[in-house]
Parts: C-alpha cells; sequence; structure tokens
C-alpha cells in the first residue's frame, strides 16, 4: 500500500498550482550525495515514519456484499496507518525554492480528505476517504531537526506531510449463504417425551394462529 500512496502524493503534487511546470517529485532520502546529483529543481518527499493510528483501531468483522447487498463474505476492519513525508524544496537559490514551497503548499490545502474516487484501484475498492494534513502540529517522536541530522544534511524550510491511510486486514472469510426461510418451533412435552409426531414443526405464524384460535374459542359463549 505504501507505493500506491506515494503515487496519490506525485499525482497531487503534479497538479494545483505545479501543473504543466515540470518540477520534478522524488521520494529518495535527501542526503548530501542525493543532493549534489539534482540537476533540476525539484520537489522531494522523504517518507520518515510510519506509525499505527490505534484510536481508529477496530473489533469485530465487517460484511462483503455482492451486487445484489447478499454478505457472501466477511472480513476484519482495516488498521490505519500515518505515513508521515517530509516534503522540500530544491533549486539554486532560497528564493525559488521559498516560491516552490509555497506553490506546494497551495496545491496540498485544498485537499484536507482524499475520496475514494481519487485513490489508486487497492485503496478505492475499500470505499474509505484518506484524511490528509500538511504543516500541522508534529505529533512523532523524532523532531525534523533530528531527522536532518540523521540524513547528515544541513536544515532548511521543509512541510510536515501526514496521510492517514487504511490497511486491509487479510484474511477474509467466505459468509454462510443467506436466510431464505423463516424460523421453526419444534414441540416437545413438558416430561421430555418426545412430540406426538415425529419430525413435526410449526412456523412462528401457525403457532400464532392456533393460541389465537384458542383464545378465541374460550371466550365464546356456550350454545347450550
Amino acid at each position: 500500500m505504501i507505493h500506491e500512496v506515494d503515487e496519490v502524493l506525485r499525482n497531487l503534487l503534479t497538479g494545483g498550482a505545479l501543473k504543466d511546470s515540470g518540477i520534478a517529485v522524488s521520494f529518495e532520502a535527501p542526503t548530501r550525495d542525493w543532493a549534489a546529483r539534482r540537476n533540476a529543481p525539484t520537489v522531494n518527499s522523504y517518507l520518515y515514519d510510519i506509525r499505527e493510528d490505534v484510536g481508529r483501531r477496530q473489533r469485530g468483522h465487517l460484511p462483503v456484499l455482492d451486487e445484489r447487498d447478499i454478505v457472501v463474505r466477511r472480513r476484519r476492519p482495516p488498521r490505519w496507518f500515518r505515513l508521515s513525508y517530509l516534503v522540500t524544496a530544491w533549486t539554486k537559490t532560497p528564493q525559488d525554492e521559498h516560491r516552490l514551497l509555497s506553490a506546494v503548499l497551495a496545491t496540498l490545502l485544498p485537499h484536507e480528505l482524499l475520496p475514494p474516487a481519487e485513490l489508486p484501484g487497492p485503496l478505492r475498492a475499500l470505499g474509505l476517504s484518506v484524511p490528509l494534513t500538511v504543516a500541522g502540529i508534529q505529533t512523532e517522536a523524532r523532531s525534523l531537526a533530528e531527522i536532518w541530522s540523521a540524513l547528515g544534511g544541513e536544515l532548511k524550510p521543509a512541510l510536515d506531510l501526514v496521510l492517514t491511510v487504511p490497511f486491509p486486514a487479510f484474511p477474509e472469510y467466505d459468509a454462510g449463504p443467506p436466510v431464505t426461510e423463516g424460523a421453526t418451533v419444534r414441540v416437545r412435552g413438558l416430561d421430555g417425551e418426545p412430540p406426538e409426531s415425529a419430525g413435526r414443526s410449526h412456523r412462528p405464524h401457525q403457532v400464532a394462529a392456533a393460541r389465537a384460535a384458542r383464545e378465541a374459542a374460550a371466550t365464546r359463549p356456550d350454545p347450550r
């Protein structure tokens, strides 16, 4: 699923204010070696943290419906994970980098919630929207300064981008066939003796009709 989220992010970053700009989008770690190899204006989206959003965890099972809305399979609820990206702009001058970061911000801000129709196949099949936050309050354990130190580079302006993505839980399993008949009630004697007619069963509506007939007979005046 992570590579599909990368695809979603790439489509976002090459649209909006950056559409037809020719800006390259990279997901490599922005190390000193990478920066030395870069030869064009680039938006770098480095995935630096993956962790479960335990507040969204659900229990139980979910139905899987066919085209007739009949339950054919069941599955466990998906698990949600926060994918955190460090988004930076790389050009020849700080002023151009700031303009590029501004364009990235203008492109991402309208997309607070990505509907299923904007997601690739497997994510779309879950029918769930994906929340997106950009430049919000950082809640991860590592600070951006620590990340830059680990990358061996110098601190530079960056946007913290977080997508909270559902990951399907496996496996699915087949559901039982749909119920097509009503429930039945088998009658036995209070002493545990078998019913007068072995295998005889009464449907609930038949039992109710018999009870109503007995009550009617009990309240009917004696003709004598």
